[in-house]
């Protein structure tokens, strides 16, 4: 009964909603961080449910979710040291105090 693409591209959609919603309505840079990499799970999600029922081959799915992950290691470590500089520098790492980097 669950072992349907339906299935997945819901769920794909709802972690993909809790990141766009935790995009705009966190103030925390970790936080944020966090649901960007919600948003990038669930787009692995939908290329393994669309691999799994429509594509004959599976290394096709496989492939672009391995450099999904491969993206998302380095956007993390890169978000990460943003985020300790950002902290060095105005001792917060709130969204709303960044503004204060402005020229």
């Amino acid at each position: 009964m669950y072992n349907n693409l339906q299935t997945f591209l819901l769920l794909a959609a709802l972690l993909f909603a809790i990141g766009l919603y935790g995009v705009l309505a966190r103030r925390s840079l970790i936080a944020v961080l966090i649901s960007v990499e919600l948003m990038l799970n669930a787009a692995s999600i939908n290329f393994m449910a669309f691999n799994r029922f429509l594509i004959p081959e599976p290394a096709v799915g496989q492939i672009i979710t391995l450099f999904i992950m491969a993206v998302a290691a380095a956007e993390a470590a890169i978000a990460l040291s943003i985020i300790i500089a950002v902290y060095r520098k105005l001792k917060s790492i709130n969204v709303e105090h960044v503004n204060e980097l402005r020229g």
